[in-house]
């Protein structure tokens, strides 16, 4: 008897399926190789970039957006949650021979990470997977960003443990992000697989590269990305507004 996901799911599918499986090794991995991890959880984001084209290409399934947001609750809220937790606990030597007051304070930042994460997949499974904006920053944005931080040897455990808290509320933050365009995505992209293939080329350029360009999305496309279809949407507005000034 063949599994019941045979002749349900598509090629799209597996690959989002490969990347919850991504999220689970990188969480065994951060134990032995911090970097190694990292580098899995940004192999997982572009798993996570490469569905979406397939399913465009080839034709999503009725099953594909709940096995996104699965698989990112696996990829992008628990595996950079415990990235975190080891980056931090590590650097400022906590010990887990006795509860302290720094292990349960890692402990709970890393958590809310995790339910901070797994309340933003949700809403964007409810409401935002139609629109070319989203509320609060994306899932993927945020883990992409503490990878490429670990990667680029500038992840010291104070600052890890800033960024993870930030991003507990920036994820549930009423901000929307604009998507990207094919263009700036593939730039992105290139980056972003040239940052796992060589971390440590040329002064590990590439996961600084990837770092800045993450960083500059979050702060600045809110306000300062332009697309061709918000310059048809303002056009068709002024052309409603001039309409119905002139009927009145």
């Amino acid at each position: 008897m063949l599994p019941r996901f045979v002749g349900r799911l598509g090629v799209a599918d597996a690959v989002t399926i490969a990347n919850a499986a991504l999220g689970f090794v990188a969480v065994v991995v951060a134990f032995v190789d911090i970097d190694l991890a990292a580098r899995l959880i940004l192999l997982a984001a572009v798993a996570d970039g490469l569905d979406g084209i397939l399913a465009r290409r080839y034709g999503g399934t009725d099953a594909g957006p709940y096995l996104d947001s699965l698989a990112d609750v696996a990829s992008f809220a628990v595996a950079p949650a415990v990235l975190a937790f080891v980056v931090i606990s590590d650097g400022l030597g906590i010990g887990f021979d006795v509860v302290t007051g720094e292990l349960l304070l890692v402990t709970a930042v890393c958590a809310l990470f995790v339910a901070m994460a797994v309340a933003r997949l949700g809403l964007y499974t409810a409401y935002d997977t139609a629109s070319e904006y989203t509320e609060g920053v994306q899932t993927t944005l945020a883990a992409t960003i503490l990878g490429a931080a670990i990667l680029a040897g500038v992840a010291g455990p104070w600052l890890v443990l800033a960024i993870t808290a930030a991003f507990c509320y920036l994820m549930v933050s009423t901000i929307p992000y604009p998507d990207l365009l094919a263009r700036d995505a593939g730039i992105m992209g290139v980056v972003h697989v040239l940052a796992i293939l060589v971390p440590t080329f040329a002064n590990r350029s590439f996961p600084f590269a990837l770092l800045v360009l993450g960083l500059a999305y979050m702060t600045l496309s809110p306000w300062f990305y332009w697309r061709p279809d918000d310059a048809a949407d303002a056009t068709e507005a002024e052309t409603d507004a001039e309409t119905t000034a002139e009927n009145t």
